[in-house]
Formats: C-alpha cells, structure tokens, sequence
C-alpha cells in the first residue's frame, strides 16, 4: 500500500508510460525505496507534475499517444514550477533519435528498454542525489541572500541616519534656510532623473547614484558649523573680509566629511558625493567660482546638479540681503547663467523642469519663503 504524499518523507519519482507492464515493473522496482506515482498518459503527467508536491524525479516514455515524452519534458522545461524536476527518458532499443531529441528538450539522461534493474536504480538513486544536492545550494543562496539584503538594508539605515543628523547640526547653526535642504534635496533628484539618459551623464547618473545623490545633498553646507555666529547669523550684508571667511565652509564642509570617511577607513565610501557636493557646489562652470576655481567638466557632476538646486532656492527665498524673486524670475536668472555660472546641459534640463522644482518649492515651503514669490 501506497503511503499519502503528508507521511511519506521520501523522495517522490512519477513514472509516465502507456504500457501497463512497465508501470508495474518500474513500479515494484522503486516502490520500497521511494514513494512512486504512476501516470499512463503525458496529460496525466502534466497534472501530477504541477501538483502542490510535485515528483523529486520523472522516468518518462518517448513514444505515448497524445502528449508524447518529449512533448512534456518540453513544456515542463517552460514552466517555472517544473523547470528543475530532473527528467529521466525511457526509450526502446534503436530510438538514437529519440534520446537526442530528449536531450534537446531537457532531460538529464535516459533508460533503454527492456529494463535492467541494476541500471534503472543506479541511474535514479544517481540523480535524486544530484536533485536533492542541487536544491539544498539552492536553499542555502536563498537564505545568503536574504542575509545580504538584510545587512545591506542596515547599512542603508545607518547611512541614512548618519546623513540627516550631520546635515541636521547644520540646519541648526542657519535658522534662516528652514526646509532649505529639503528643497534642494529634491531638486537635485528630479535634476539628475532629467539627466539620466543624456549622452554626457548616462555613465554617472544611474538609479542608484541618484538615490545617493537625493541623500547626499543635505549636507552641502555642513562647513556652515564652522563659520562664527557673527558672520552667519549677520544680519545684513557681509564686508569683502567676512565673506571670504563665508567661502571657506565650502573646505570646512569637506574637510569634516573626510574626517568621518578616514573614521570608517573607506576613502570612497558612501560619503563620496557628499564630499564632492560640500567643496565643489559653488565652483562655476566658466572657473570663476570658489574654492579652487575649476571650471566645465573639471567640477564634479555632484556639484553642477547642487549648484543649480542651491541657486535656484536661494533666489525665491527672503535672505537678510535680498527680497525673494518670483519663480518665473528666478527661472530667467537661471538660463542667464547657462554657460557661466552653471552646465549648459544643466540649465537646458532644468528649464524643462522648472515646473516640478516650483511645485517642490511649494510643498517644502517655509517662513524663510516668500508664499507671493514661490507662488508668482
């Protein structure tokens, strides 16, 4: 008697053959070392095949009328619940064509007819050897990788988390910018997904980049900690000798950054582009920007992205200096400076966006933002 598929701990072989004689043969063969299922027709092995428990193992006839063996074999080959069921073929003396195209089809070897005992258990026990092999390297990559992107899921947290407490010290030591890194943040993120696909930037601005770059941007001016209270909380405008104290927050910002990629030991760890975006963000693409005056492609794309998404918030918000500028002005002051202040590609993308960077602009608004500026 047959036990039922929920007390049979063994491993299951279907056996498909037209011929009753060999069913009962390969049946009383394999019966005590393994639980055996029977199908007389390959549609009746299709089923068995796509059950809940499916077969470890399949000896499978050539030549059956209907669905013929190299028929089922094929489309077990294109299911995904049966790809991996190793098919064993059963063919009659003589059918070389036949074990070719088996093989063709998928099968991992095959039997000839009239059976040999010896052979028929040698063969099976060889290849549920192999299955159950195969599936316990399956099991254990499975659980690898669910391993992999539990850490990795981690260390994004803890990236995460890094990032917004430095770039959160900074908001507090400039109560004038408000949501200002919140903007920008933004800004740079629909910039870079403009420009994802440009010839210039398709090598640099994948997804993954640009999620890094969305988490980056906030802390473009983590240097402002180190700028004293009389210069960055003035209020009004700043004397040629209190800017040019102003600038250094640019090296301040990356030297601070460093500091903390030396403490992980990873010279280009995941704090790269922040870096880039803290010393680079006010260079201009004619190189008459600061710190060190580079200018074109000689500036990180990091920086052009951030230079455009701080200018662009900087003109329609209140400053001490200056009044707010509408959008559309603002949109204006940003084209003029294609090719001098900022990448022509740049601007060119960003004109085409300009929309989305206002309705930023309104959601992330704040007392600093001028409510008629943001919204004319």
């Amino acid at each position: 008697m047959m036990l039922s598929a929920g007390t049979d701990s063994r491993q299951t072989v279907l056996i498909v053959d037209d011929t009753p004689e060999n069913l009962t043969l390969l049946y009383g063969l394999l019966k005590d070392r393994y639980r055996v299922l029977v199908a007389n027709s390959g549609e009746r092995a299709l089923q068995l095949v796509t059950a809940e428990t499916p077969p470890d193992l399949v000896l499978l006839d050539v030549l059956m009328p209907g669905i013929g063996g190299i028929e089922v074999c094929r489309q077990m080959q294109n299911d995904k619940r049966t790809a991996a069921i190793p098919v064993i073929f059963l063919t009659a003396m003589g059918q070389r064509e036949a074990e070719q195209a088996g093989f063709d089809a998928g099968a991992v070897d095959y039997i000839i007819k009239p059976f040999s005992p010896p052979v028929v258990l040698a063969r099976v026990r060889t290849h549920l050897k192999l299955k159950a092999a195969t599936d316990f390297l399956q099991d254990q990559a499975a659980f690898l990788q669910r391993e992999v992107e539990k850490r990795t899921q981690e260390v994004q947290v803890i990236q995460d988390v890094t990032i917004m407490a430095m770039a959160s010290l900074a908001e507090t030591r400039d109560h004038e910018t408000g949501n200002h890194i919140r903007r920008t943040q933004n800004y740079v993120r629909i910039l870079a997904m403009q420009l994802k696909s440009h010839p210039r930037f398709q090598h640099v601005l994948d997804d993954e980049t640009i999620q890094l770059l969305y988490k980056s941007a906030p802390l473009h001016d983590i240097g402002k900690v180190g700028i004293p209270d009389y210069i960055l909380l003035k209020p009004g405008a700043l004397t040629l000798e209190e800017f040019e104290i102003m600038k250094t927050h640019t090296i301040l910002g990356r030297d601070a950054i460093a500091a903390a990629e030396k403490l992980l030991n990873a010279p280009s760890s995941f704090l790269r582009l922040a870096r880039e975006i803290a010393n680079y963000h006010q260079e201009k693409w004619d190189g008459s920007g600061y710190p060190e005056g580079l200018a074109g492609d000689a500036i990180p794309v990091s920086a052009r992205l951030m230079a455009i998404a701080d200018v662009y918030d900087a003109l329609i918000s209140r400053r001490v200096y200056k009044p707010p500028f509408p959008h559309a002005t603002a949109v204006e002051m940003i084209i003029a400076g294609r090719g001098q202040h900022f990448d022509p590609d740049m601007v060119d993308a960003f004109a085409l966006i300009a929309g989305d960077f206002h309705q930023i602009a309104l959601q992330f608004s704040d007392k600093a933002t001028d409510d008629n500026a943001v919204q004319g």
